[in-house]
């Protein structure tokens, strides 16, 4: 399966990715990035920020972008080449995040897409915001 290439892409396409943040996912997290912040895995500690508990970690709800990116829009066989991000609120644990890329350039000559990304909370609030630039696969 390859994704859409930079001649079916067209400025307005979107495409998501859901998940629920578990204990486990920030667990994990930590363990392979070793991103051992007490803010994700300690809540003593973490009651003692502004945040008032334990928080997941900020690339791990960004890497929900990546998802989309290389499963759903351009899809398999994307080359992820950057990526601005602003952390907007808190993704706490059970919190259910959607991230959503969106085209908003595409340029042929190049093979490079921009995407607006986005990652909303349950509430529809957004948590991260930012803009994506990758390299559809070409078709064969």
């Amino acid at each position: 399966m390859i994704g859409k290439s930079i001649d079916e892409l067209k400025v307005g396409d979107k495409a998501s990715f859901t998940k629920t943040i578990t204990e486990t996912d920030v667990y994990l997290y930590a363990g392979i990035s070793g991103d051992l912040n007490p803010a994700h895995i300690n809540q003593v500690e973490s009651e003692k920020t502004m945040f008032k508990g334990r928080i997941a970690h900020g690339m791990l709800t960004a890497s929900f972008i990546s998802t989309v990116l290389g499963c759903y829009l351009p899809g398999p066989g994307t080359i992820y080449l950057g990526q601005t991000l602003k952390f907007k609120k808190p993704v706490r644990f059970g919190d259910t995040i959607t991230a959503v890329a969106e085209v908003i350039s595409a340029d042929q000559e190049k093979n490079r897409v921009i995407l607006k990304t986005t990652c909303y909370n349950q509430n529809d609030e957004v948590v991260i915001e930012g803009e994506a630039t990758a390299m559809p696969p070409k078709k064969a």
